[in-house]
């Protein structure tokens, strides 16, 4: 019972993020929404810089912008592809610095989640005091 209550709650503060209910909770959603921006525009450059890179390679899978950005997208999400890994230097760089990106996104993710917590924490506590 105590775990659908937490739910229940959990469902309420994504619900009130979304909202924007609180600047607290204003805060966490424009943050949010400037990560997964940010890491969409990064992974289409990111595509178009691995297609440029690595189309004319021999024995290389990434032949097509397609290719390039499913590529780029399953490096970001796991560090790993069934499409082998780039023949070229600069592909290869590239590779590098999108894995950087990746974990500091998550960083980042961490980070902010961490503070709404903390905030809102605060926030419930503050309501919950007797005037």
């Amino acid at each position: 019972m105590y775990l659908l209550h937490v739910l229940g709650e959990s469902g309420g503060e994504v619900r009130d993020v979304l909202r924007a209910r609180t600047p607290t909770h204003g805060r966490l959603r424009d943050r949010l929404v400037a990560i997964a921006l940010a890491t969409v525009g990064f992974d289409l450059i990111c595509g178009v810089l691995a297609f440029l890179f690595e189309h004319h390679q021999k024995q290389t899978q990434i032949e097509s912008f397609g290719s390039a950005l499913f590529w780029t997208t399953t490096q970001m999400l796991t560090v790993s592809s069934n499409i082998q890994n780039p023949i070229s230097f600069p592909a290869r760089v590239l590779d590098v610095v999108m894995e950087i990106y990746a974990i500091t996104v998550i960083g980042s993710l961490a980070g902010a989640l961490g503070a709404f917590l903390v905030k809102r924490g605060e926030e419930l506590d503050a309501a919950a005091k007797p005037a």
